[in-house]
């Protein structure tokens, strides 16, 4: 019983410290007056929504921001998905090797990488310029489009590979009729994560010095800087909303376990 008490205690804890902050967020940005320690503001108004569209700059970042998001995640889709069916699909020596030193890149700090990178973009002439922000983010995808899609095509049954063979399919159509149609619902996921990764990277891309093509998530510093609180929650909801209803829109493929298959790939 006091097992239960504790493991019940210690799971409200864990929800209130994920959707605190997003019940702060969802107050402030319509609050017009809140000083603690109140609970609540004293009053409300949506004149923190009107001042943040209003601004051009932070409606062309999100554009921006989407936009970059597409190209890296594309990008990466084509890079990474050869790899993750040669990696799925067939063995050769050193591909446990290949599959951990991968999933391995995510145990460092990402900014020793990043400064690492910034060096070399300014001796590309790189430094403020789109294909960089492009490769920034492509770098936060390689994990995602290669362990998920690879466990993918590794858990297509090969009987059903055999049974089209057999029925005298050739290559390509056991590929696209079989292999990859099993597998779409693992593509799909790895794309998901891959677009979200790309649209919400921040430290990368604010340390390429975008300039002209500072993303959403990079404004964010702007407007912690020089904004009241509300207008940066206002920015914040903006920022999650995409993240969110991409989330739901696969949700039954995460909760159907083709995110786990990532991690049991052998």
């Amino acid at each position: 019983m006091l097992w239960k008490v504790l493991g019940a205690l210690a799971s409200a804890v864990l929800v209130l410290f994920i959707v605190g902050p997003l019940i702060w967020l969802a107050l402030a940005a319509f609050s017009d007056q809140w000083t603690a320690p109140r609970l609540l503001p004293q009053s409300w108004t949506l004149d923190w929504w009107k001042t943040v569209l209003d601004q051009p700059e932070l409606v062309e970042s999100f554009w921006r921001s989407l936009q970059f998001a597409l190209i890296a995640t594309a990008v990466s889709a084509a890079i990474c998905l050869p790899a993750a069916y040669a990696l799925g699909r067939t063995k050769f020596p050193g591909r446990r090797v290949v599959l951990i030193g991968l999933f391995a890149t995510n145990a460092f700090p990402k900014m020793g990488l990043y400064t690492s990178i910034a060096t070399l973009f300014y001796a590309m002439n790189l430094m403020n310029t789109g294909t960089a922000i492009v490769i920034v983010q492509l770098l936060g995808t390689i994990v995602t489009m290669v362990w998920i899609p690879a466990a993918a095509f590794a858990s297509v049954p090969p009987s059903l590979l055999e049974a089209a063979r057999d029925a005298g399919a050739g290559p390509l159509r056991t590929f696209f009729s079989i292999t990859l149609r099993q597998a779409i619902p693992g593509i799909a996921v790895a794309l998901i994560l891959a677009f979200l990764a790309c649209f919400d990277e921040a430290q990368g891309t604010y340390l390429v010095k975008p300039g002209s093509y500072s993303t959403m998530p990079t404004m964010m510093y702007t407007l912690v800087e020089n904004y009241p609180a509300q207008a940066a929650a206002v920015f914040a909801i903006a920022l999650t909303i995409p993240s969110v209803l991409l989330l739901l829109a696969v949700r039954k493929y995460i909760l159907g376990g083709h995110l786990a298959e990532g991690f049991q790939i052998k």
